[in-house]
């Protein structure tokens, strides 16, 4: 059984993606509101780790995106889906997808299952 990382600040929205990865993709969730305890799970579990959802704007200092691109090198296999209420970001980390809130479900798991 693989994993999936939730990286949200917002413990409702965290919760709320959780349950969605967990039922359509049948994997256990981890979920975090900061950048530096995602850095934790994925120093422990990284190999593990199927996706990765993290939004933009989180609790500590470090970014969504200095996340993605830090999860990207180190995990070159790992799926990772960035989110935000704001602007499109003008840079992505390369294979990285973007996808603006709100969100359906449906294309969160569209994006999650690739």
């Amino acid at each position: 059984m693989g994993m999936a990382l939730v990286v949200e600040d917002d413990p409702e929205l965290r919760m709320l993606v959780s349950m969605v990865l967990e039922q359509a993709l049948d994997e256990r969730v981890v979920g975090c509101e900061s950048a530096e305890a995602a850095v934790a799970v994925l120093d422990e579990c990284g190999r593990d780790i199927d996706v990765m959802v993290t939004d933009i704007e989180l609790a500590g200092v470090m970014t969504g995106l200095e996340l993605a691109a830090m999860a990207r090198r180190r995990f070159p296999e790992l799926n990772v889906i960035v989110t935000s209420g704001g602007d499109t970001p003008d840079a992505l980390p390369d294979n990285t997808i973007f996808l603006p809130k709100p969100w359906r479900a449906l294309d969160l798991i569209q994006r999650a299952q690739r």
